[in-house]
């Protein structure tokens, strides 16, 4: 046997890889690979599938063997995309964690985990580019495909197949992409291409000092391409290619004289890629000095990462947390060269923290969101992949990242509901996720919050996590000055302008007064909660879900924020034909209105879904807000988040009692945590801030707490009553939502699955019940729960139940009955 003979058997023998399509399919895929692809095929590499009968995916190679299938003859793979893994070993354990932690498929994961770039798209279309180099070669089969595309402006694969009379056409397609000569709707469609630069280069013909000075003598005649000679000249220092935009910019020559260059074969135009990501050039330095409690603070969190792998940062607002981190990161990259993961709950409404990040760390840091388009992902992706960020600031999904060296993961306002994805699946909660995805790295994590989870408090007191309390502000700084006042004393005393109490008038006009700037909260968006005939009753609802609309005033229309239907508003009662239809409720929308009307001279901005709607839109608020320019700022939620504004003295709570009221066993806590949190904003730096809370319940426990800044005091109060009530962290939770359009399938389904529950589980199964919103999107909801106290054996409940819902999935008269499962559904 010669030396070749293993290496030639090797690429002969019969392989099958298992994949992870992008679809929620309870198993994976098996496929057999060409022996022509045997040496190409490696865990972690995309490849291109044929699934059904004509729709192609890009899937993930999960295991390779040898071993064929049992149940179905395997289809062959179509191509190998990849050259090296898109997908790392420790990536692709999480997802196998995350799929079976929160009961959803693998192929759910994947879509949530890849960038829309990185997947192929499954539809049939082929497109001729408009512009394209006439000047490339093509093979026969190529030249076939681009002329009839000429003829038809479009081909499906099918047609194509046709015209070449074969059915492998999938390699001569990425042939003609690779070309870049067509587009392709859906199909194999490489939807990542690098973004390409123009640069212009002198033609080497006058490098030589006679031939320029030729060159300057011709174009004496035309001054406009004499300019743009002049300012290559001019940039080009070192011999390199210069940006063509930089080139118009600096001689002023307009396009029509670089072209007619261009055309003498003067100057050549270049392509090149180059990053679609903002450059950071700043110098890495850590330019400031902790104090005292935040020295204490990073020396306990040291000390305890001897022991434990989680702590808790528990520091009221302003107490300088973020520096901690800062100096945390900086010890992670100058002693092990690891990299670093900073969650933050939503990345486009803590646009100060990253810039403040990036002014240390420059070109080291990455930043992952929704905000950026795919292609731009992909290059985030590929950096992290190949460790060129060192520290990545990131919104939920940044946990999916290809790490290689990841050493801390910093989770800050870990007691956020954002953290929780609730559609579609998977339903994970980032930081529960990040503190696993540690694990796999045998990395450490800090969460940190001035009004942490009860979860994470209880396992820091428990001994789970360590525990660090901050309990001053930065620089000494008081903590806002907070007066709760009576709705319903000032309506007695008709002291209420419009809805502002004659207290929290006083406090806005003593602000403006004094030049500072003002944040006024109102937890609901739109003009109007909603529309009602006085009459008869009559509310506009949605014709999807079982909501009333809300109008908005700037579109004229109702909205329904569930599923954005609209509709235009009504000023007849359609039911009884009465004019009388009043406006109920209000919105940021309705509040800026008024506020307009009483401050007609002030500048004032509203933040909500609204107004923050396009890609920059946001930015431009808070930017307007940093600079001065504008003096109230209205805002929902979207106000509590990590903004910290040097002039802002006052915030103003419009009514608390929209938070309070809501039915959940996690209200309170909720409610402690937004208001505390909003509160916080006021007064960070030398003066101490003013709150000024309105509410129907001045005596309510939860505003009383927030006033005195008492967490522990909530903490107590919810903790004694989630374990008397046995719920979280007493308890596991997992909601089983049963969803159909027609109210009598699902109302039956939903009670046999109940019963077949509580067959297994007993006491632990509770409903079926309608939830708040019993129809969202043309589906009825019913909603079974699933409470296990901490000595159950969760893992086989949840076994118990996958092995279930199979079963009922199985049964013909349920097989159109939509079951969704949420795992900690909190």
């Amino acid at each position: 046997m010669n030396t070749f003979e293993p290496d030639i058997f090797a690429e002969r023998e019969t392989l099958f890889v298992e994949v992870i399509l992008p679809l929620s399919l309870a198993k994976n895929y098996t496929y057999r690979v060409p022996f022509d692809l045997n040496s190409q095929v490696e865990i972690g590499k995309r490849v291109v599938v044929q699934f059904g009968k004509h729709k192609i995916y890009t899937a993930l190679i999960r295991n390779i063997t040898t071993k064929p299938p049992i149940a179905y003859e395997a289809k062959y793979l179509l191509d190998v995309i990849d050259s090296a893994p898109s997908v790392t070993a420790t990536q692709l354990k999480f997802w196998a964690w995350m799929t079976d932690y929160y009961m959803c498929n693998e192929g759910d994961v994947m879509a949530a985990a890849l960038p829309a770039s990185l997947k192929l798209a499954s539809e049939t279309i082929l497109i001729l580019r408009d512009e394209f180099d006439e000047a490339v070669v093509l093979t026969e089969k190529e030249e076939l495909i681009v002329n009839a595309l000429k003829k038809q402006q479009k081909l499906t694969i099918n047609d194509v197949s046709k015209l070449l009379g074969q059915k492998t056409i999938y390699p001569i397609i990425n042939q003609l992409l690779d070309k870049e000569l067509i587009l392709v709707a859906e199909e194999v469609i490489q939807k990542y291409k690098p973004l390409l630069k123009s640069f212009i280069i002198l033609n080497e013909f006058y490098n030589e000092e006679e031939n320029l000075k030729q060159l300057f003598s011709i174009l004496d005649r035309a001054p406009k391409q004499l300019d743009a000679l002049l300012a290559y000249l001019k940039l080009n220092k070192q011999g390199l290619p210069i940006a063509k935009d930089e080139l118009l910019e600096e001689s002023n020559c307009g396009q029509a004289a670089l072209k007619s260059l261009i055309d003498k074969d003067i100057f050549t135009v270049l392509k090149r890629p180059v990053s679609r990501l903002a450059s950071n050039a700043d110098d890495f330095s850590i330019n400031f000095t902790l104090n005292t409690g935040q020295e204490n603070a990073l020396e306990k969190i040291n000390t305890f990462f001897e022991e434990k792998d989680v702590v808790l940062l528990h520091g009221v607002t302003a107490s300088g947390k973020t520096q901690v981190y800062i100096k945390l990161i900086e010890q992670i990259i100058e002693n092990s060269d690891g990299q670093v993961l900073f969650l933050l709950p939503e990345i486009a409404l803590t646009t100060q923290i990253v810039e403040r990040i990036k002014q240390y760390f420059g070109n080291s840091i990455g930043v992952y969101h929704s905000k950026f388009n795919n292609s731009e992902r992909v290059e985030i992706w590929n950096k992290v992949k190949h460790g060129a960020f060192k520290v990545v600031l990131g919104a939920r999904s940044a946990v999916f990242l290809p790490f290689q060296n990841l050493k801390l993961i910093v989770v800050d306002e870990e007691h956020e509901p954002s953290y929780k994805q609730y559609d579609p699946a998977p339903r994970y909660q980032a930081r529960d996720s990040a503190i696993y995805l540690a694990h796999l790295h045998q990395a450490k994590v800090v969460l940190g919050s001035a009004t942490p989870s009860l979860e994470s408090y209880h396992n820091a007191l428990i001994g789970k996590y360590g525990l660090i309390e901050m309990k001053e502000r930065f620089g000494g700084v008081q903590l806002p000055n907070q007066q709760i006042v009576s709705i319903a004393e000032e309506t007695k005393r008709k002291t209420m302008v419009s809805y502002f109490s004659s207290v929290l008038i006083k406090d806005i006009d003593l602000a403006l007064s004094k030049k500072e700037q003002i944040v006024l909260f109102q937890n609901r968006r739109g003009y109007a909660t909603i529309l009602i005939c006085a009459t008869c009753g009559y509310t506009p609802k949605c014709v999807n879900c079982d909501v009333s609309l809300t109008y908005h005033k700037s579109s004229g229309k109702l909205h329904c924020h569930y599923c954005g239907y609209q509709q235009s508003s009504v000023n007849i009662c359609p039911a009884c034909g009465s004019v009388h239809v009043e406006q109920k409720g209000f919105g940021t929308e309705r509040i800026e209105e008024e506020l307009k009307l009483l401050y007609p001279e002030v500048s004032i901005a509203r933040l909500d879904m609204d107004t923050t709607r396009t890609k920059n839109g946001l930015q431009q608020i808070l930017s307007d807000f940093q600079d001065k320019k504008t003096d109230i700022l209205i805002g929902t939620q979207m106000v509590a988040k990590g903004l910290d504004f040097d002039n802002l003295s006052l915030i103003g709570v419009i009514n608390a009692d929209t938070l309070l009221g809501y039915p959940d066993f996690r209200a309170y806590e909720r409610s402690y945590q937004l208001l505390a949190q909003v509160s916080g904003r006021a007064g960070r730096r030398a003066d101490q801030g003013n709150v000024c809370i309105q509410t129907y319940d001045a005596e309510n426990r939860i505003i009383k707490q927030v006033v005195d800044n008492d967490y522990i005091g909530m903490y107590n109060d919810e903790i004694a009553e989630r374990e008397k009530f046995l719920y979280p962290p007493f308890s596991r939770m997992i909601f089983i939502a049963v969803k159909h359009k027609d109210f009598n399938v699902l109302d039956k389904a939903a009670m046999f699955l109940a019963q077949t529950l509580k067959a297994k589980f007993g006491a632990r199964v509770l409903g079926p019940e309608q939830p708040l919103i019993s129809r969202v999107r043309n589906l009825y909801i019913k909603q079974i729960i699933i409470k296990a106290d901490k000595h159950t054996a969760i893992q086989k409940v949840k076994n118990v139940l996958r092995e279930t819902l199979t079963e009922f999935n199985a049964m013909k008269e349920y097989k159109s009955v939509l079951i969704q499962i949420d795992v900690d559904p909190y």
